[in-house]
């Protein structure tokens, strides 16, 4: 059996690189589809302050499109070199759309990334923004395959259980690509980094404007950021509702622990405004709620219950003695082929499979386990109900001031006002973190909710670490920890530094408003 601290260590690895490359794919996806509306605006207007602010925003996406990728590219070694039975186990699954997304990222999108930087000079303006445009979609395309393959993660569909080869296998291809869980949770994580992308020109900009530099980009650019930036803002809260709802569907243990519901209550169930989570007593120890707002948010209705912790963890011993005899079928199955009885037994109680094999922590041979066995093992089911709870808070807050923000900005902008206003300027560029504290807040709730499974309901975390030595995990740890910290620190000062340059020739000067003959007067003087 595997140490739990490697599987903790395991774990910690894989969260520190995964957290660590999702700085950068926010804001490659926000910024991916700003480029080619400002690239759009310049072709259909010819004006040359836009193609300036195309390739200024260019350079500043080009470079954290290297860090993501960098970083991305080691994340992904780490399925072999940390969860190898995990890669056994769902390879055959969870091959293919991370296989996609190697195709998207590495050739498709970096393909005409490249075009993009270099074709400037050498391809027509329809030719160039067709490929902005294409880079744009490539991204979000890399994206969604990624997507796919975590969704399935969180809603195992399409794939069944073989006992002769001891690995899922895929059946219906369909399923895995349209899993609502997946479909949700794409849009939703888009949406999120284009509201990435829109703070990060809004900040920029408004610094730019506070220093009275650049202005005839920085306006502009905040004009499509608001209006991008709202748009997302909104999107973002839609598509969060809807994975919600979801997850009251396929992870009832994830919403009861990110509300603390540890109690089933009467329907419409109230929403825990506050709380203070008690994971020892099982309950908690203070919480004010409001009454009627998780039954209508989370079940869309009146009459439907949202089951609490208690009752859950019920259902979850239930599931865990079939998976028991899923087990003891499987083992006849393995020391006889030709037992077509065990594979009777086996074809039903299979989707109980890995709740049995929760009990792997406490007993070699599961078929031995005690009833104590297993209500601890049910218990095991309930992730850190205080840190998702809190970190669900955060991420809400966090969205909803966002909302205000852009809705604010987009006002203003809507009638030539935003620079005028030197208060709304000083927020956005102290703003510039909120989405990116919002967006490793909800990745650590979905991520840190689905424990303790690697897999919803088919495979324990602990079941799935490769049997490496807690020596070789704390190695590997540090030099990934050390590595990492370097290369941040090298990128945000190539990104600062272009930033503090600017773009390279100052459109508000060389390029004047042509609507503006005072301007074009005194820089043609």
């Amino acid at each position: 059996m595997i140490d739990f601290d490697v599987v903790n260590l395991s774990r910690l690895q894989f969260a520190a690189t995964a957290m660590y490359h999702f700085i950068f794919v926010p804001l490659t996806l926000g910024l991916s589809f700003m480029l080619a509306i400002m690239e759009s605006v310049y072709v259909m207007t010819g004006r040359k302050i836009w193609k300036t602010m195309t390739m200024f925003w260019g350079t500043l996406f080009g470079i954290n499109f290297a860090l993501g990728v960098g970083t991305g590219i080691v994340m992904e070694f780490q399925f072999g070199m940390n969860w190898s039975y995990y890669s056994h186990y769902v390879g055959d699954v969870f091959g293919a759309p991370l296989a996609l997304e190697g195709l998207m990222a590495f050739f498709l999108e970096a393909t005409f990334v490249g075009l993009f930087f270099f074709g400037w000079n050498r391809l027509s303006k329809i030719g160039h923004l067709t490929v902005t445009w294409l880079v744009a979609f490539g991204t979000n395309f890399s994206a969604l395959w990624i997507l796919i393959a975590n969704g399935w993660m969180q809603n195992p569909v399409g794939a069944v259980f073989n006992p002769d080869t001891m690995r899922m296998e895929m059946t219906d291809f369909a399923a895995v690509v349209f899993n609502p869980v997946a479909q949700a949770k794409f849009v939703h994580t888009v949406s999120a980094g284009y509201v990435a992308g829109a703070m990060f020109v809004m900040s920029v900009s408004a610094w730019y404007l506070l220093r009275g530099r650049h202005i005839d980009l920085a306006k502009r650019s905040m004009v499509v950021a608001a209006s991008f930036g709202l748009a997302g803002a909104l999107s973002v809260v839609v598509l969060g509702d809807e994975s919600g709802y979801l997850n009251t569907e396929h992870q009832k243990m994830k919403i009861a622990a990110m509300e603390s519901m540890w109690h089933t209550e009467p329907a419409p169930a109230a929403f825990n405004l506050f709380a203070i989570p008690n994971q020892e007593k099982r309950d908690n120890d203070f919480a004010v709620e409001i009454p009627y707002v998780m039954g209508l948010i989370g079940t869309r209705s009146l009459t439907t219950p949202l089951l609490g912790i208690h009752d859950l963890v019920d259902r979850a011993e239930d599931r865990i003695r079939d998976g028991i005899t899923a087990y003891a079928a499987l083992q006849r199955i393995r020391a006889n082929p030709a037992d077509s009885d065990a594979r009777a037994i086996f074809d039903k109680t299979w989707p109980h499979l890995g709740y049995g094999l929760l009990l792997k922590r406490y007993h070699e041979d599961i078929t031995q386990a005690t009833e104590a066995d297993i209500e601890k093992a049910a218990w095991d089911t309930v992730p850190s109900v205080g840190p998702l709870f809190w970190a669900f808070r955060i991420m809400v807050a966090v969205g909803m001031y966002l909302i205000l923000f852009f809705g604010v900005a987009f006002w203003l902008a809507s009638r030539g006002r935003l620079e005028g206003h030197p208060r709304l300027l000083k927020i956005a560029v102290w703003s510039l973190p909120l989405p990116w504290i919002a967006i490793e807040s909800g990745w650590f709730v979905a991520e840190a909710g689905r424990q303790p499974w690697v897999i919803e309901g088919v495979l324990p975390t602990y079941y799935a670490a490769s049997g490496l030595s807690f020596t070789d995990l704390v190695i590997s740890l540090s030099i990934f920890l050390v590595l990492y910290t370097v290369l941040f620190i090298i990128g945000t000062r190539i990104l600062l530094k272009a930033i503090k340059a600017g773009p390279k020739t100052d459109a508000g000067a060389a390029q004047p408003d042509d609507r503006d003959p005072v301007r074009a007067a005194l820089a043609a003087s």
